[in-house]
């Protein structure tokens, strides 16, 4: 095992969990707050079980994940843009529950975890097929064009598992204000695929003609 990995992917996790709960249990002035709680099981338990399996059978695509230092210029923004929409969207979620605004009801929380937890496994099938995944917007030493199984319906279908995830989440959390903050998403990840495109299609060789067989980025039929 690789050690110095394994500290650096346990001190993620933990410094995710810790800032979470913070971001969620204070803005809501209590621990009492059960959606937040069933948010963070349902996002960090998958994360931890996903990183074991990484460590032991990908160690190289976990330090590809680690990994968020953007080349780009362009993705350090969208990145800026994207911490921000998340930090607004738990901490209204919170103060959502602490006053009444508009709660949501328990059953929706409840679905839209399910929808949450199928997301992840969607991610995890994108994961399993994509070897050369990266957070960053880079193309690899002997990267190939994957145009078979989820690549073979959309362009990105990373995109559209995490679009899944973050559009459910403050629906778990009961919150029908920060699900409009998170639909801020959408227009931020159309950047992002309009930048890492013109990387793709400049230094990986075949992108241009999987772009002509797969129309649809990220959601079949619509976009």
């Amino acid at each position: 095992m690789d050690f110095k990995l394994f500290m650096k992917a346990i001190t993620r996790f933990f410094s995710g969990v810790v800032l979470v709960g913070l971001l969620l249990f204070l803005p809501a002035g209590t621990f009492d707050y059960m959606q937040a709680w069933l948010l963070m099981g349902i996002l960090f338990v998958p994360m931890f079980v996903a990183g074991l399996v990484m460590m032991k059978n990908s160690p190289e695509l976990l330090r590809k994940r680690l990994n968020v230092k953007e080349e780009q210029s362009e993705q350090k923004t969208v990145i800026a843009l994207s911490g921000l929409m998340f930090l607004s969207a738990f901490v209204v979620a919170g103060l959502n529950y602490r006053f009444g605004w508009i709660v949501l009801p328990l059953w929706v929380s409840y679905l839209a975890a399910i929808i949450f937890l199928l997301a992840y496994v969607l991610y995890a099938e994108v994961l399993r097929e994509n070897v050369w995944l990266s957070r960053t917007i880079e193309v690899q030493e002997s990267q190939k064009v994957i145009d078979t199984g989820l690549y073979g319906v959309v362009r990105h279908p990373m995109y559209m598992s995490t679009l899944l995830l973050f559009l459910s989440m403050p629906l778990v959390l009961g919150s029908v204000i920060s699900f409009a903050i998170t639909l801020f998403y959408i227009p931020i990840i159309a950047k992002r695929i309009r930048n890492e495109e013109q990387v793709l299609e400049a230094g990986l060789e075949g992108y241009s003609e999987y772009k002509k067989k797969v129309r649809y980025k990220v959601i079949p039929l619509v976009w």
